[in-house]
């Protein structure tokens, strides 16, 4: 470690030794990674884990043969790890599939089985449509009632009052989101799930944008399902679903018939990724190499990593929404004031008085700078804002590998783009 890296709080010069992809150029100019809503990059071990999988225990599960039984292992322990990473009591608490998007769908489904005309799913405007679409297709399958949760303008957050009025004794399903793909504010969890569970609902969280920014800890939170994606937090593409033991044990599974009956293995039918597990194992390992003390459990360890982490996102996130305040015909579209940062992960959308996103987006790429336009899968959100959903914004969003350097290069490119 450098000089300067032992200065700082936050080993920022290991980190990004850990991401090959940092290194990339494109004519000579180191590119500069602002996706991360969308999909980060992943650390060596992660890679290699998938490859050594692939290589050398490369089989289906069950079998008495060497390596099956090393396929085997690879996938309890994934989800051993998993259990691990989001807080829950056991294993048997942990859905592994291809993406949240695919797995919400499979929820809504199971848990809509019994939903007759006069139930209700509560939704929000807030939320991206991965936990939107699935709900409203039940919906309309079993002809129950949507009702939806405005958020707040001026938090930019799901208010609890906003919520209690829409849930009633009729409320079978309340969906919400941690964090917004979009405005990058965070949702008071802990509190609107109280709320719906109290008024006899299931809660179903999409954590997809902030487990990539801080610890997930499902046991203090108070929801029945949480849900996530590996690969939005330097892992593999593959999605997870945490789900209350007895609520999941209650819960009916579609699957094939010969497939067992135990969690969380009835709702995960077909032969598994199994390389993407053994990175997803990987994944887990990496967070508790960054938030190593050489004390304490894995868990803490993970706790550290996401602690150290947070700090450094957002001091880069504050000198990100600095620097686009200062740029005339800018408005971003979520929280600003520094005081509520904590309230906000670094993830920053914008729009501009003359500049189209995709040409904003476009003409950042030629500068090597990776961002996001359009609507971003928020629909709801967008035309709440009114923002024409063809165009959308420009999304950036920031991860712990990125430096002070690279934003202000980005800054430096959209003064002027802009």
């Amino acid at each position: 470690m450098t000089t300067e890296s032992r200065s700082q709080a936050f080993p920022i010069d290991d980190v990004r030794e850990a991401f090959p992809a940092l290194a990339m150029e494109d004519a000579g100019r180191a590119r500069v990674y602002l996706d991360n809503p969308a999909g980060t990059q992943v650390p060596r071990r992660v890679a290699e884990a998938a490859a050594d999988a692939l290589l050398y225990r490369n089989a289906n599960l069950g079998g008495y043969f060497a390596s099956s039984v090393e396929s085997t292992h690879v996938v309890a322990q994934a989800h051993r790890d998993a259990a691990l990473f989001l807080g829950a009591r056991s294993e048997r608490e942990v859905v592994i599939g291809p993406s949240m998007t695919s797995l919400t769908f499979e929820f809504s489904r199971s848990l809509g089985r019994n939903l007759k005309p006069g139930d209700e799913i509560v939704l929000t405007r807030m939320d991206h449509d991965g936990n939107v679409a699935p709900w409203l297709a039940i919906a309309e399958e079993r002809g129950a009632t949507v009702r939806w949760v405005p958020f707040d303008r001026e938090s930019w957050v799901v208010e609890p009052d906003a919520l209690a009025r829409e849930l009633s004794p009729n409320t079978r399903v309340v969906a919400l989101n941690y964090a917004s793909n979009l405005t990058g504010s965070i949702n008071d969890v802990k509190t609107l799930a109280k709320l719906a569970r109290d008024a006899g609902a299931l809660v179903y969280v999409d954590a997809v944008q902030f487990s990539p920014h801080d610890v997930t800890d499902v046991q203090s939170l108070g929801c029945d399902f949480l849900a996530c994606s590996s690969y939005k937090f330097f892992g593999p593409h593959l999605g997870l679903v945490w789900g209350r033991e007895d609520v999941l044990a209650r819960t009916h599974a579609y699957k094939v018939r010969p497939s067992s009956n135990d969690l969380p293995w009835r709702f995960e039918t077909g032969t598994p990724q199994i390389e993407q597990q053994a990175a997803l194992s990987a994944t887990v390992g990496y967070f508790e190499w960054l938030g190593r003390s050489g004390a304490g459990s894995r868990r803490e360890s993970i706790e550290g990593a996401f602690a150290a982490a947070r700090a450094w996102e957002t001091r880069l996130a504050r000198n990100l929404v600095d620097g686009l305040l200062a740029i005339p015909g800018v408005t971003i579209h979520g929280i600003t004031d520094p005081a509520r940062f904590a309230s906000r992960v670094p993830t920053v959308s914008f729009t501009h008085a003359s500049k189209s996103p995709q040409s904003i987006a476009q003409a950042l790429a030629s500068e090597g700078i990776f961002v996001w336009s359009g609507h971003n899968y928020a629909l709801e959100l967008v035309r709440s804002l009114g923002i024409d959903e063809k165009t959308g914004v420009v999304r950036i969003g920031l991860a712990h590998y990125n430096t002070p350097a690279e934003v202000e290069r980005t800054l430096e490119a959209l003064a002027t783009i802009l």
